[in-house]
This record gives structure tokens, sequence and C-alpha cells, in this order.
């Protein structure tokens, strides 16, 4: 692995977004409004005096760490979307770049992106409604970990599908986060959902850092287990999706089919 070809990639995708509108408003201005839309309405219900029960720090704690993993399941899913849809995806693999090359400047981006809006984000709950996320203190790094590795894996994932079925199945890059969000209980405990369903809920990393985020918020401890059970988990899908990813790649590659992808 050559650093300099991961950093040819980061600094590739960073000048596309200085100047692409869209990319930018994917990073800032669609997670503002989600931020403000649900911060209005955690204000509201806090008024609606709901007992002891801290409703915007559970709301817009919930709403950041979600668009963490968000941000970084499409970091992976759109870096390789891009060279698709600008046909430039032979190109970039005619080069000697390696699949662990391409995969780590992703992973670089993703942080950068993830950082970048993290911090408009507290900034905007800071101001408008008081709430810092430096609340959660050193548990606020643990559980981001934990979110940005499943969505890694999630974003290896739908990579792995678009390259076997084609650009057809490209949907899957900005919808299937959402197939598993009310299984991952962002704004509600496990125990609100059905009985049949809270197994699926407990296999899904993303439950455990929920849980663990609302267990700090309810009691101040650290909840241990849903740390360990999220990173258990974490290590047992990247490996599985890593595997898959590879199989996928060196599929089409036999079978010639990565041209149809420009």
């Amino acid at each position: 692995m050559k650093i300099h070809r991961i950093k040819a990639l980061i600094i590739r995708h960073l000048y596309l977004y200085q100047r692409s509108l869209p990319r930018l408003m994917d990073i800032f201005f669609w997670p503002i409004l989600e931020l403000m839309l649900w911060g209005f309405l955690s204000v509201y219900l806090q008024k609606m005096n709901m007992g002891k029960i801290n409703v915007v720090t559970v709301l817009l704690g919930a709403i950041i760490f979600w668009d963490l993993l968000s941000q970084s399941q499409r970091a992976i899913s759109t870096s390789f979307l891009e060279d698709v849809w600008e046909k430039n995806f032979i190109n970039v693999f005619v080069t000697p770049l390696k699949i662990s090359e391409f995969l780590a400047s992703t992973v670089v981006l993703g942080f950068i992106r993830i950082f970048m809006v993290a911090i408009v984000m507290s900034l905007i709950a800071f101001f408008l409604y008081q709430f810092s996320i430096l609340y959660f203190g050193f548990h606020l790094i643990l559980f981001g970990l934990n979110l940005l590795l499943f969505g890694w894996a999630l974003g290896l994932f739908t990579t792995g599908i678009i390259l076997r079925y084609g650009t057809s199945a490209q949907v899957l890059a900005f919808g299937f986060i959402f197939l598993i969000q009310p299984f991952s209980a962002v704004f509600y405990p496990v125990s609100a959902l059905p009985k049949s369903v809270q197994f699926i809920s407990n296999l899904l990393p993303s439950t455990h850092v929920f849980e663990g985020m609302r267990a700090v918020i309810a009691t101040g401890n650290f909840p241990t287990s849903e740390l360990l059970w999220a990173l258990l988990l974490n290590m047992f899908y990247l490996t599985l999706v890593l595997w898959f990813f590879y199989r996928m790649f060196a599929r089409v590659k036999i079978k010639g089919t990565m041209m149809k992808l420009d």
C-alpha cells in the first residue's frame, strides 16, 4: 500500500468539493436542515413538560449520531459512484492502484466529511438549543468510532452490490441505510419494538450505540456491555463485508463486466 496513491485520491475528491454545490449540500445543507427540524420539535416537546426526560438531549444526540453513521456510509458509496458517473472508473484501476489503497482513501475522505459535519452540527445545536455534544465526554469517541465502523461496513456492502449488478443498483447507496433505521432504535429504545423484531435490532451495532447513548443520558454511567456488543458485531460485519467486496471485484474482472459500470 502506497501513501502517495491514497493521498492523490483524497486530493482529487477534495478538489471536486470546491466547485460542486450538490456535494457541499450533501455535507452541510441536508444535515443542518434535519437538525433544525428535529431540534425545534424537541424544544417544543420539552416545553410540554414531559417529566424528567431531557427530550432535547435525547433527540439531538440521536440525530447527530445518526448523521455520523449516514455520512460514513455515503462517503464510501458516493466516492465509488462518482468515478462511475464521470466514466473514470476504468481509468483509475488501469493504474497500479490497489483495492486496499482505494478503500483507504475513501475511509480518510469519510473522516474529513464527518469531521466537518460534526463541527457544524455541534455549533448549530449549541447556539440554537444550548445542546453540547461534549455532554457525552470520552464516550462520544467510543460511540462515534463504532458508528463509523458500521457505516463503512454498510458502504462497502452497497458498493459490492453495485459492482455486481451495475448502476441499476445505485439507489442502494442512498436508500439502504434507511432500511435499518427502524431497527436501530435511533429515537426510541429497543423495548418499544415488537418482540419478534427485537432480535433483529440487537444484531445491529448501531442499536447498541444508541441504547448506550440513552443509558449515559439516563444514568450517567457508561454501558460497557453495549459498547462491547457494538464492537464485536462491527468486527464481524467488516470482515464479512471485506470478503464480499473483494469477491465481487474479482467477479466483475473475470466476467469483464467492469466496462458496463462506465
